[in-house]
């Protein structure tokens, strides 16, 4: 057989030529089966497969054996570093049950992702892991897909698919409480203005419960852009708060840069606690009380209910832990309340929708 044009990918066709067998015999040796093959055949057709560096796709080998060994998933982003970790211990879970995981991203510019989801069932995946918020139409597509179907990272569970997530009102309210036992009575919001988003539910209950007034509210998007824009208009403001609650580990981040450019010291000036526990807010400096989801927990969860094919229908949520650090104004190492905080109060409330 001649050699083959550079860049040409090999197709199954080309190693039954080298081979001199029909491209059928290929694939009973590739798959082993469902037909026994001679063994100097076999050795033939896997030389040929050694000599031409013939990559089987993955797909379509799923779909001549039916059992397809690969799921998908659809992410918002997987940069932010929530989903980063997300998709990290989800492709672990994957490894330990012998499949693998095909990773988009729904912030793609000109593609749907109603036309993702359509492209990766097309591919004969065994299952799809979508963490992301779905549209009525999203929605309806997945219920009428052949394929298992979880969503994780979610806020509430659906009618007939399963959903993984945490109590996202309840660990905010952990969040802010823990800030209002070290005496903060002025404690602002920057989060989501998204209704279903429960993380802002969670910040008044814990405020109204202690009979204290809403502090400053702040609209940002989940990146770090919208926390340090979402920083700097807190450090601006006349009535800064003496505390913040960020709805993500991603928007605190960027709200301690904006906060040390204005020359304030945190926890000192103004104390800070957020949502995630993602592997940077042990990094930032300070070290970020974060309110953290179990990420490996769920992603074992969503593997596992693909895998066995033993669907829990509604919202399964796992419990969050307050992870303490500095930025409350605990000390190093300290899991508990501060001390010797002075206590502000304030009977503001501004709406800074950004």
């Amino acid at each position: 057989m001649s050699e083959l044009p550079k860049n040409r990918k090999v197709t199954r066709a080309d190693v039954a030529r080298y081979s001199g067998v029909s491209t059928a015999v290929v694939s009973y040796v590739l798959n082993n089966g469902p037909k026994p093959v001679a063994p100097l055949t076999r050795e033939r057709v896997l030389e040929a497969v050694r000599v031409l560096g013939y990559r089987p796709n993955a797909a379509a080998r799923a779909l001549s054996t039916g059992s397809a060994d690969m799921i998908g998933m659809i992410v918002v982003d997987s940069r932010n570093p929530f989903f980063a970790q997300l998709c990290h211990a989800l492709d672990r879970a994957t490894v330990r049950r012998d499949r693998s995981l095909l990773i988009a991203n729904s912030d793609r510019e000109h593609v749907a992702a109603a036309d993702q989801i359509h492209d990766l069932a097309a591919r004969q995946i065994g299952g799809l892991i979508i963490a992301d918020v779905l549209t009525a139409v999203e929605q309806a597509i997945i219920e009428s897909l052949d394929i298992p179907v979880v969503l994780i990272n979610q806020y509430t569970g659906a009618s007939k698919t399963p959903a993984i997530g945490v109590d996202f009102r309840a660990g905010a309210k952990s969040a802010v409480e823990h800030l209002i036992e070290h005496g903060y009575r002025d404690i602002a919001f920057v989060g989501s203005a998204l209704a279903i988003d429960r993380r802002e539910r969670g910040w008044s209950d814990a405020l109204s419960e202690a009979g204290l007034p809403l502090g400053p509210r702040l609209h940002a998007p989940f990146s770090y852009a919208g926390g340090y824009e979402a920083g700097l208009a807190l450090a601006e403001s006349e009535r800064r708060p003496r505390a913040v609650f960020a709805a993500s580990d991603q928007i605190a981040v960027g709200l301690l840069a904006a906060l040390h450019r204005a020359g304030l010291r945190v926890p000192d000036d103004i104390a800070v606690v957020s949502f995630d526990g993602t592997m940077e807010s042990a990094y930032t400096w300070p070290p970020l009380t974060t309110v953290a989801q179990p990420i490996a927990a769920m992603a074992d969860e969503a593997i596992r209910q693909l895998v066995t094919g033993v669907l829990t229908p509604g919202l399964t949520t796992f419990p969050t832990e307050l992870v303490v650090r500095e930025s409350c104004g605990c000390a190093a190492g300290v899991s508990g309340v501060g001390a010797g905080l002075v206590e502000v109060d304030s009977t503001s409330h501004l709406d800074l929708s950004l």
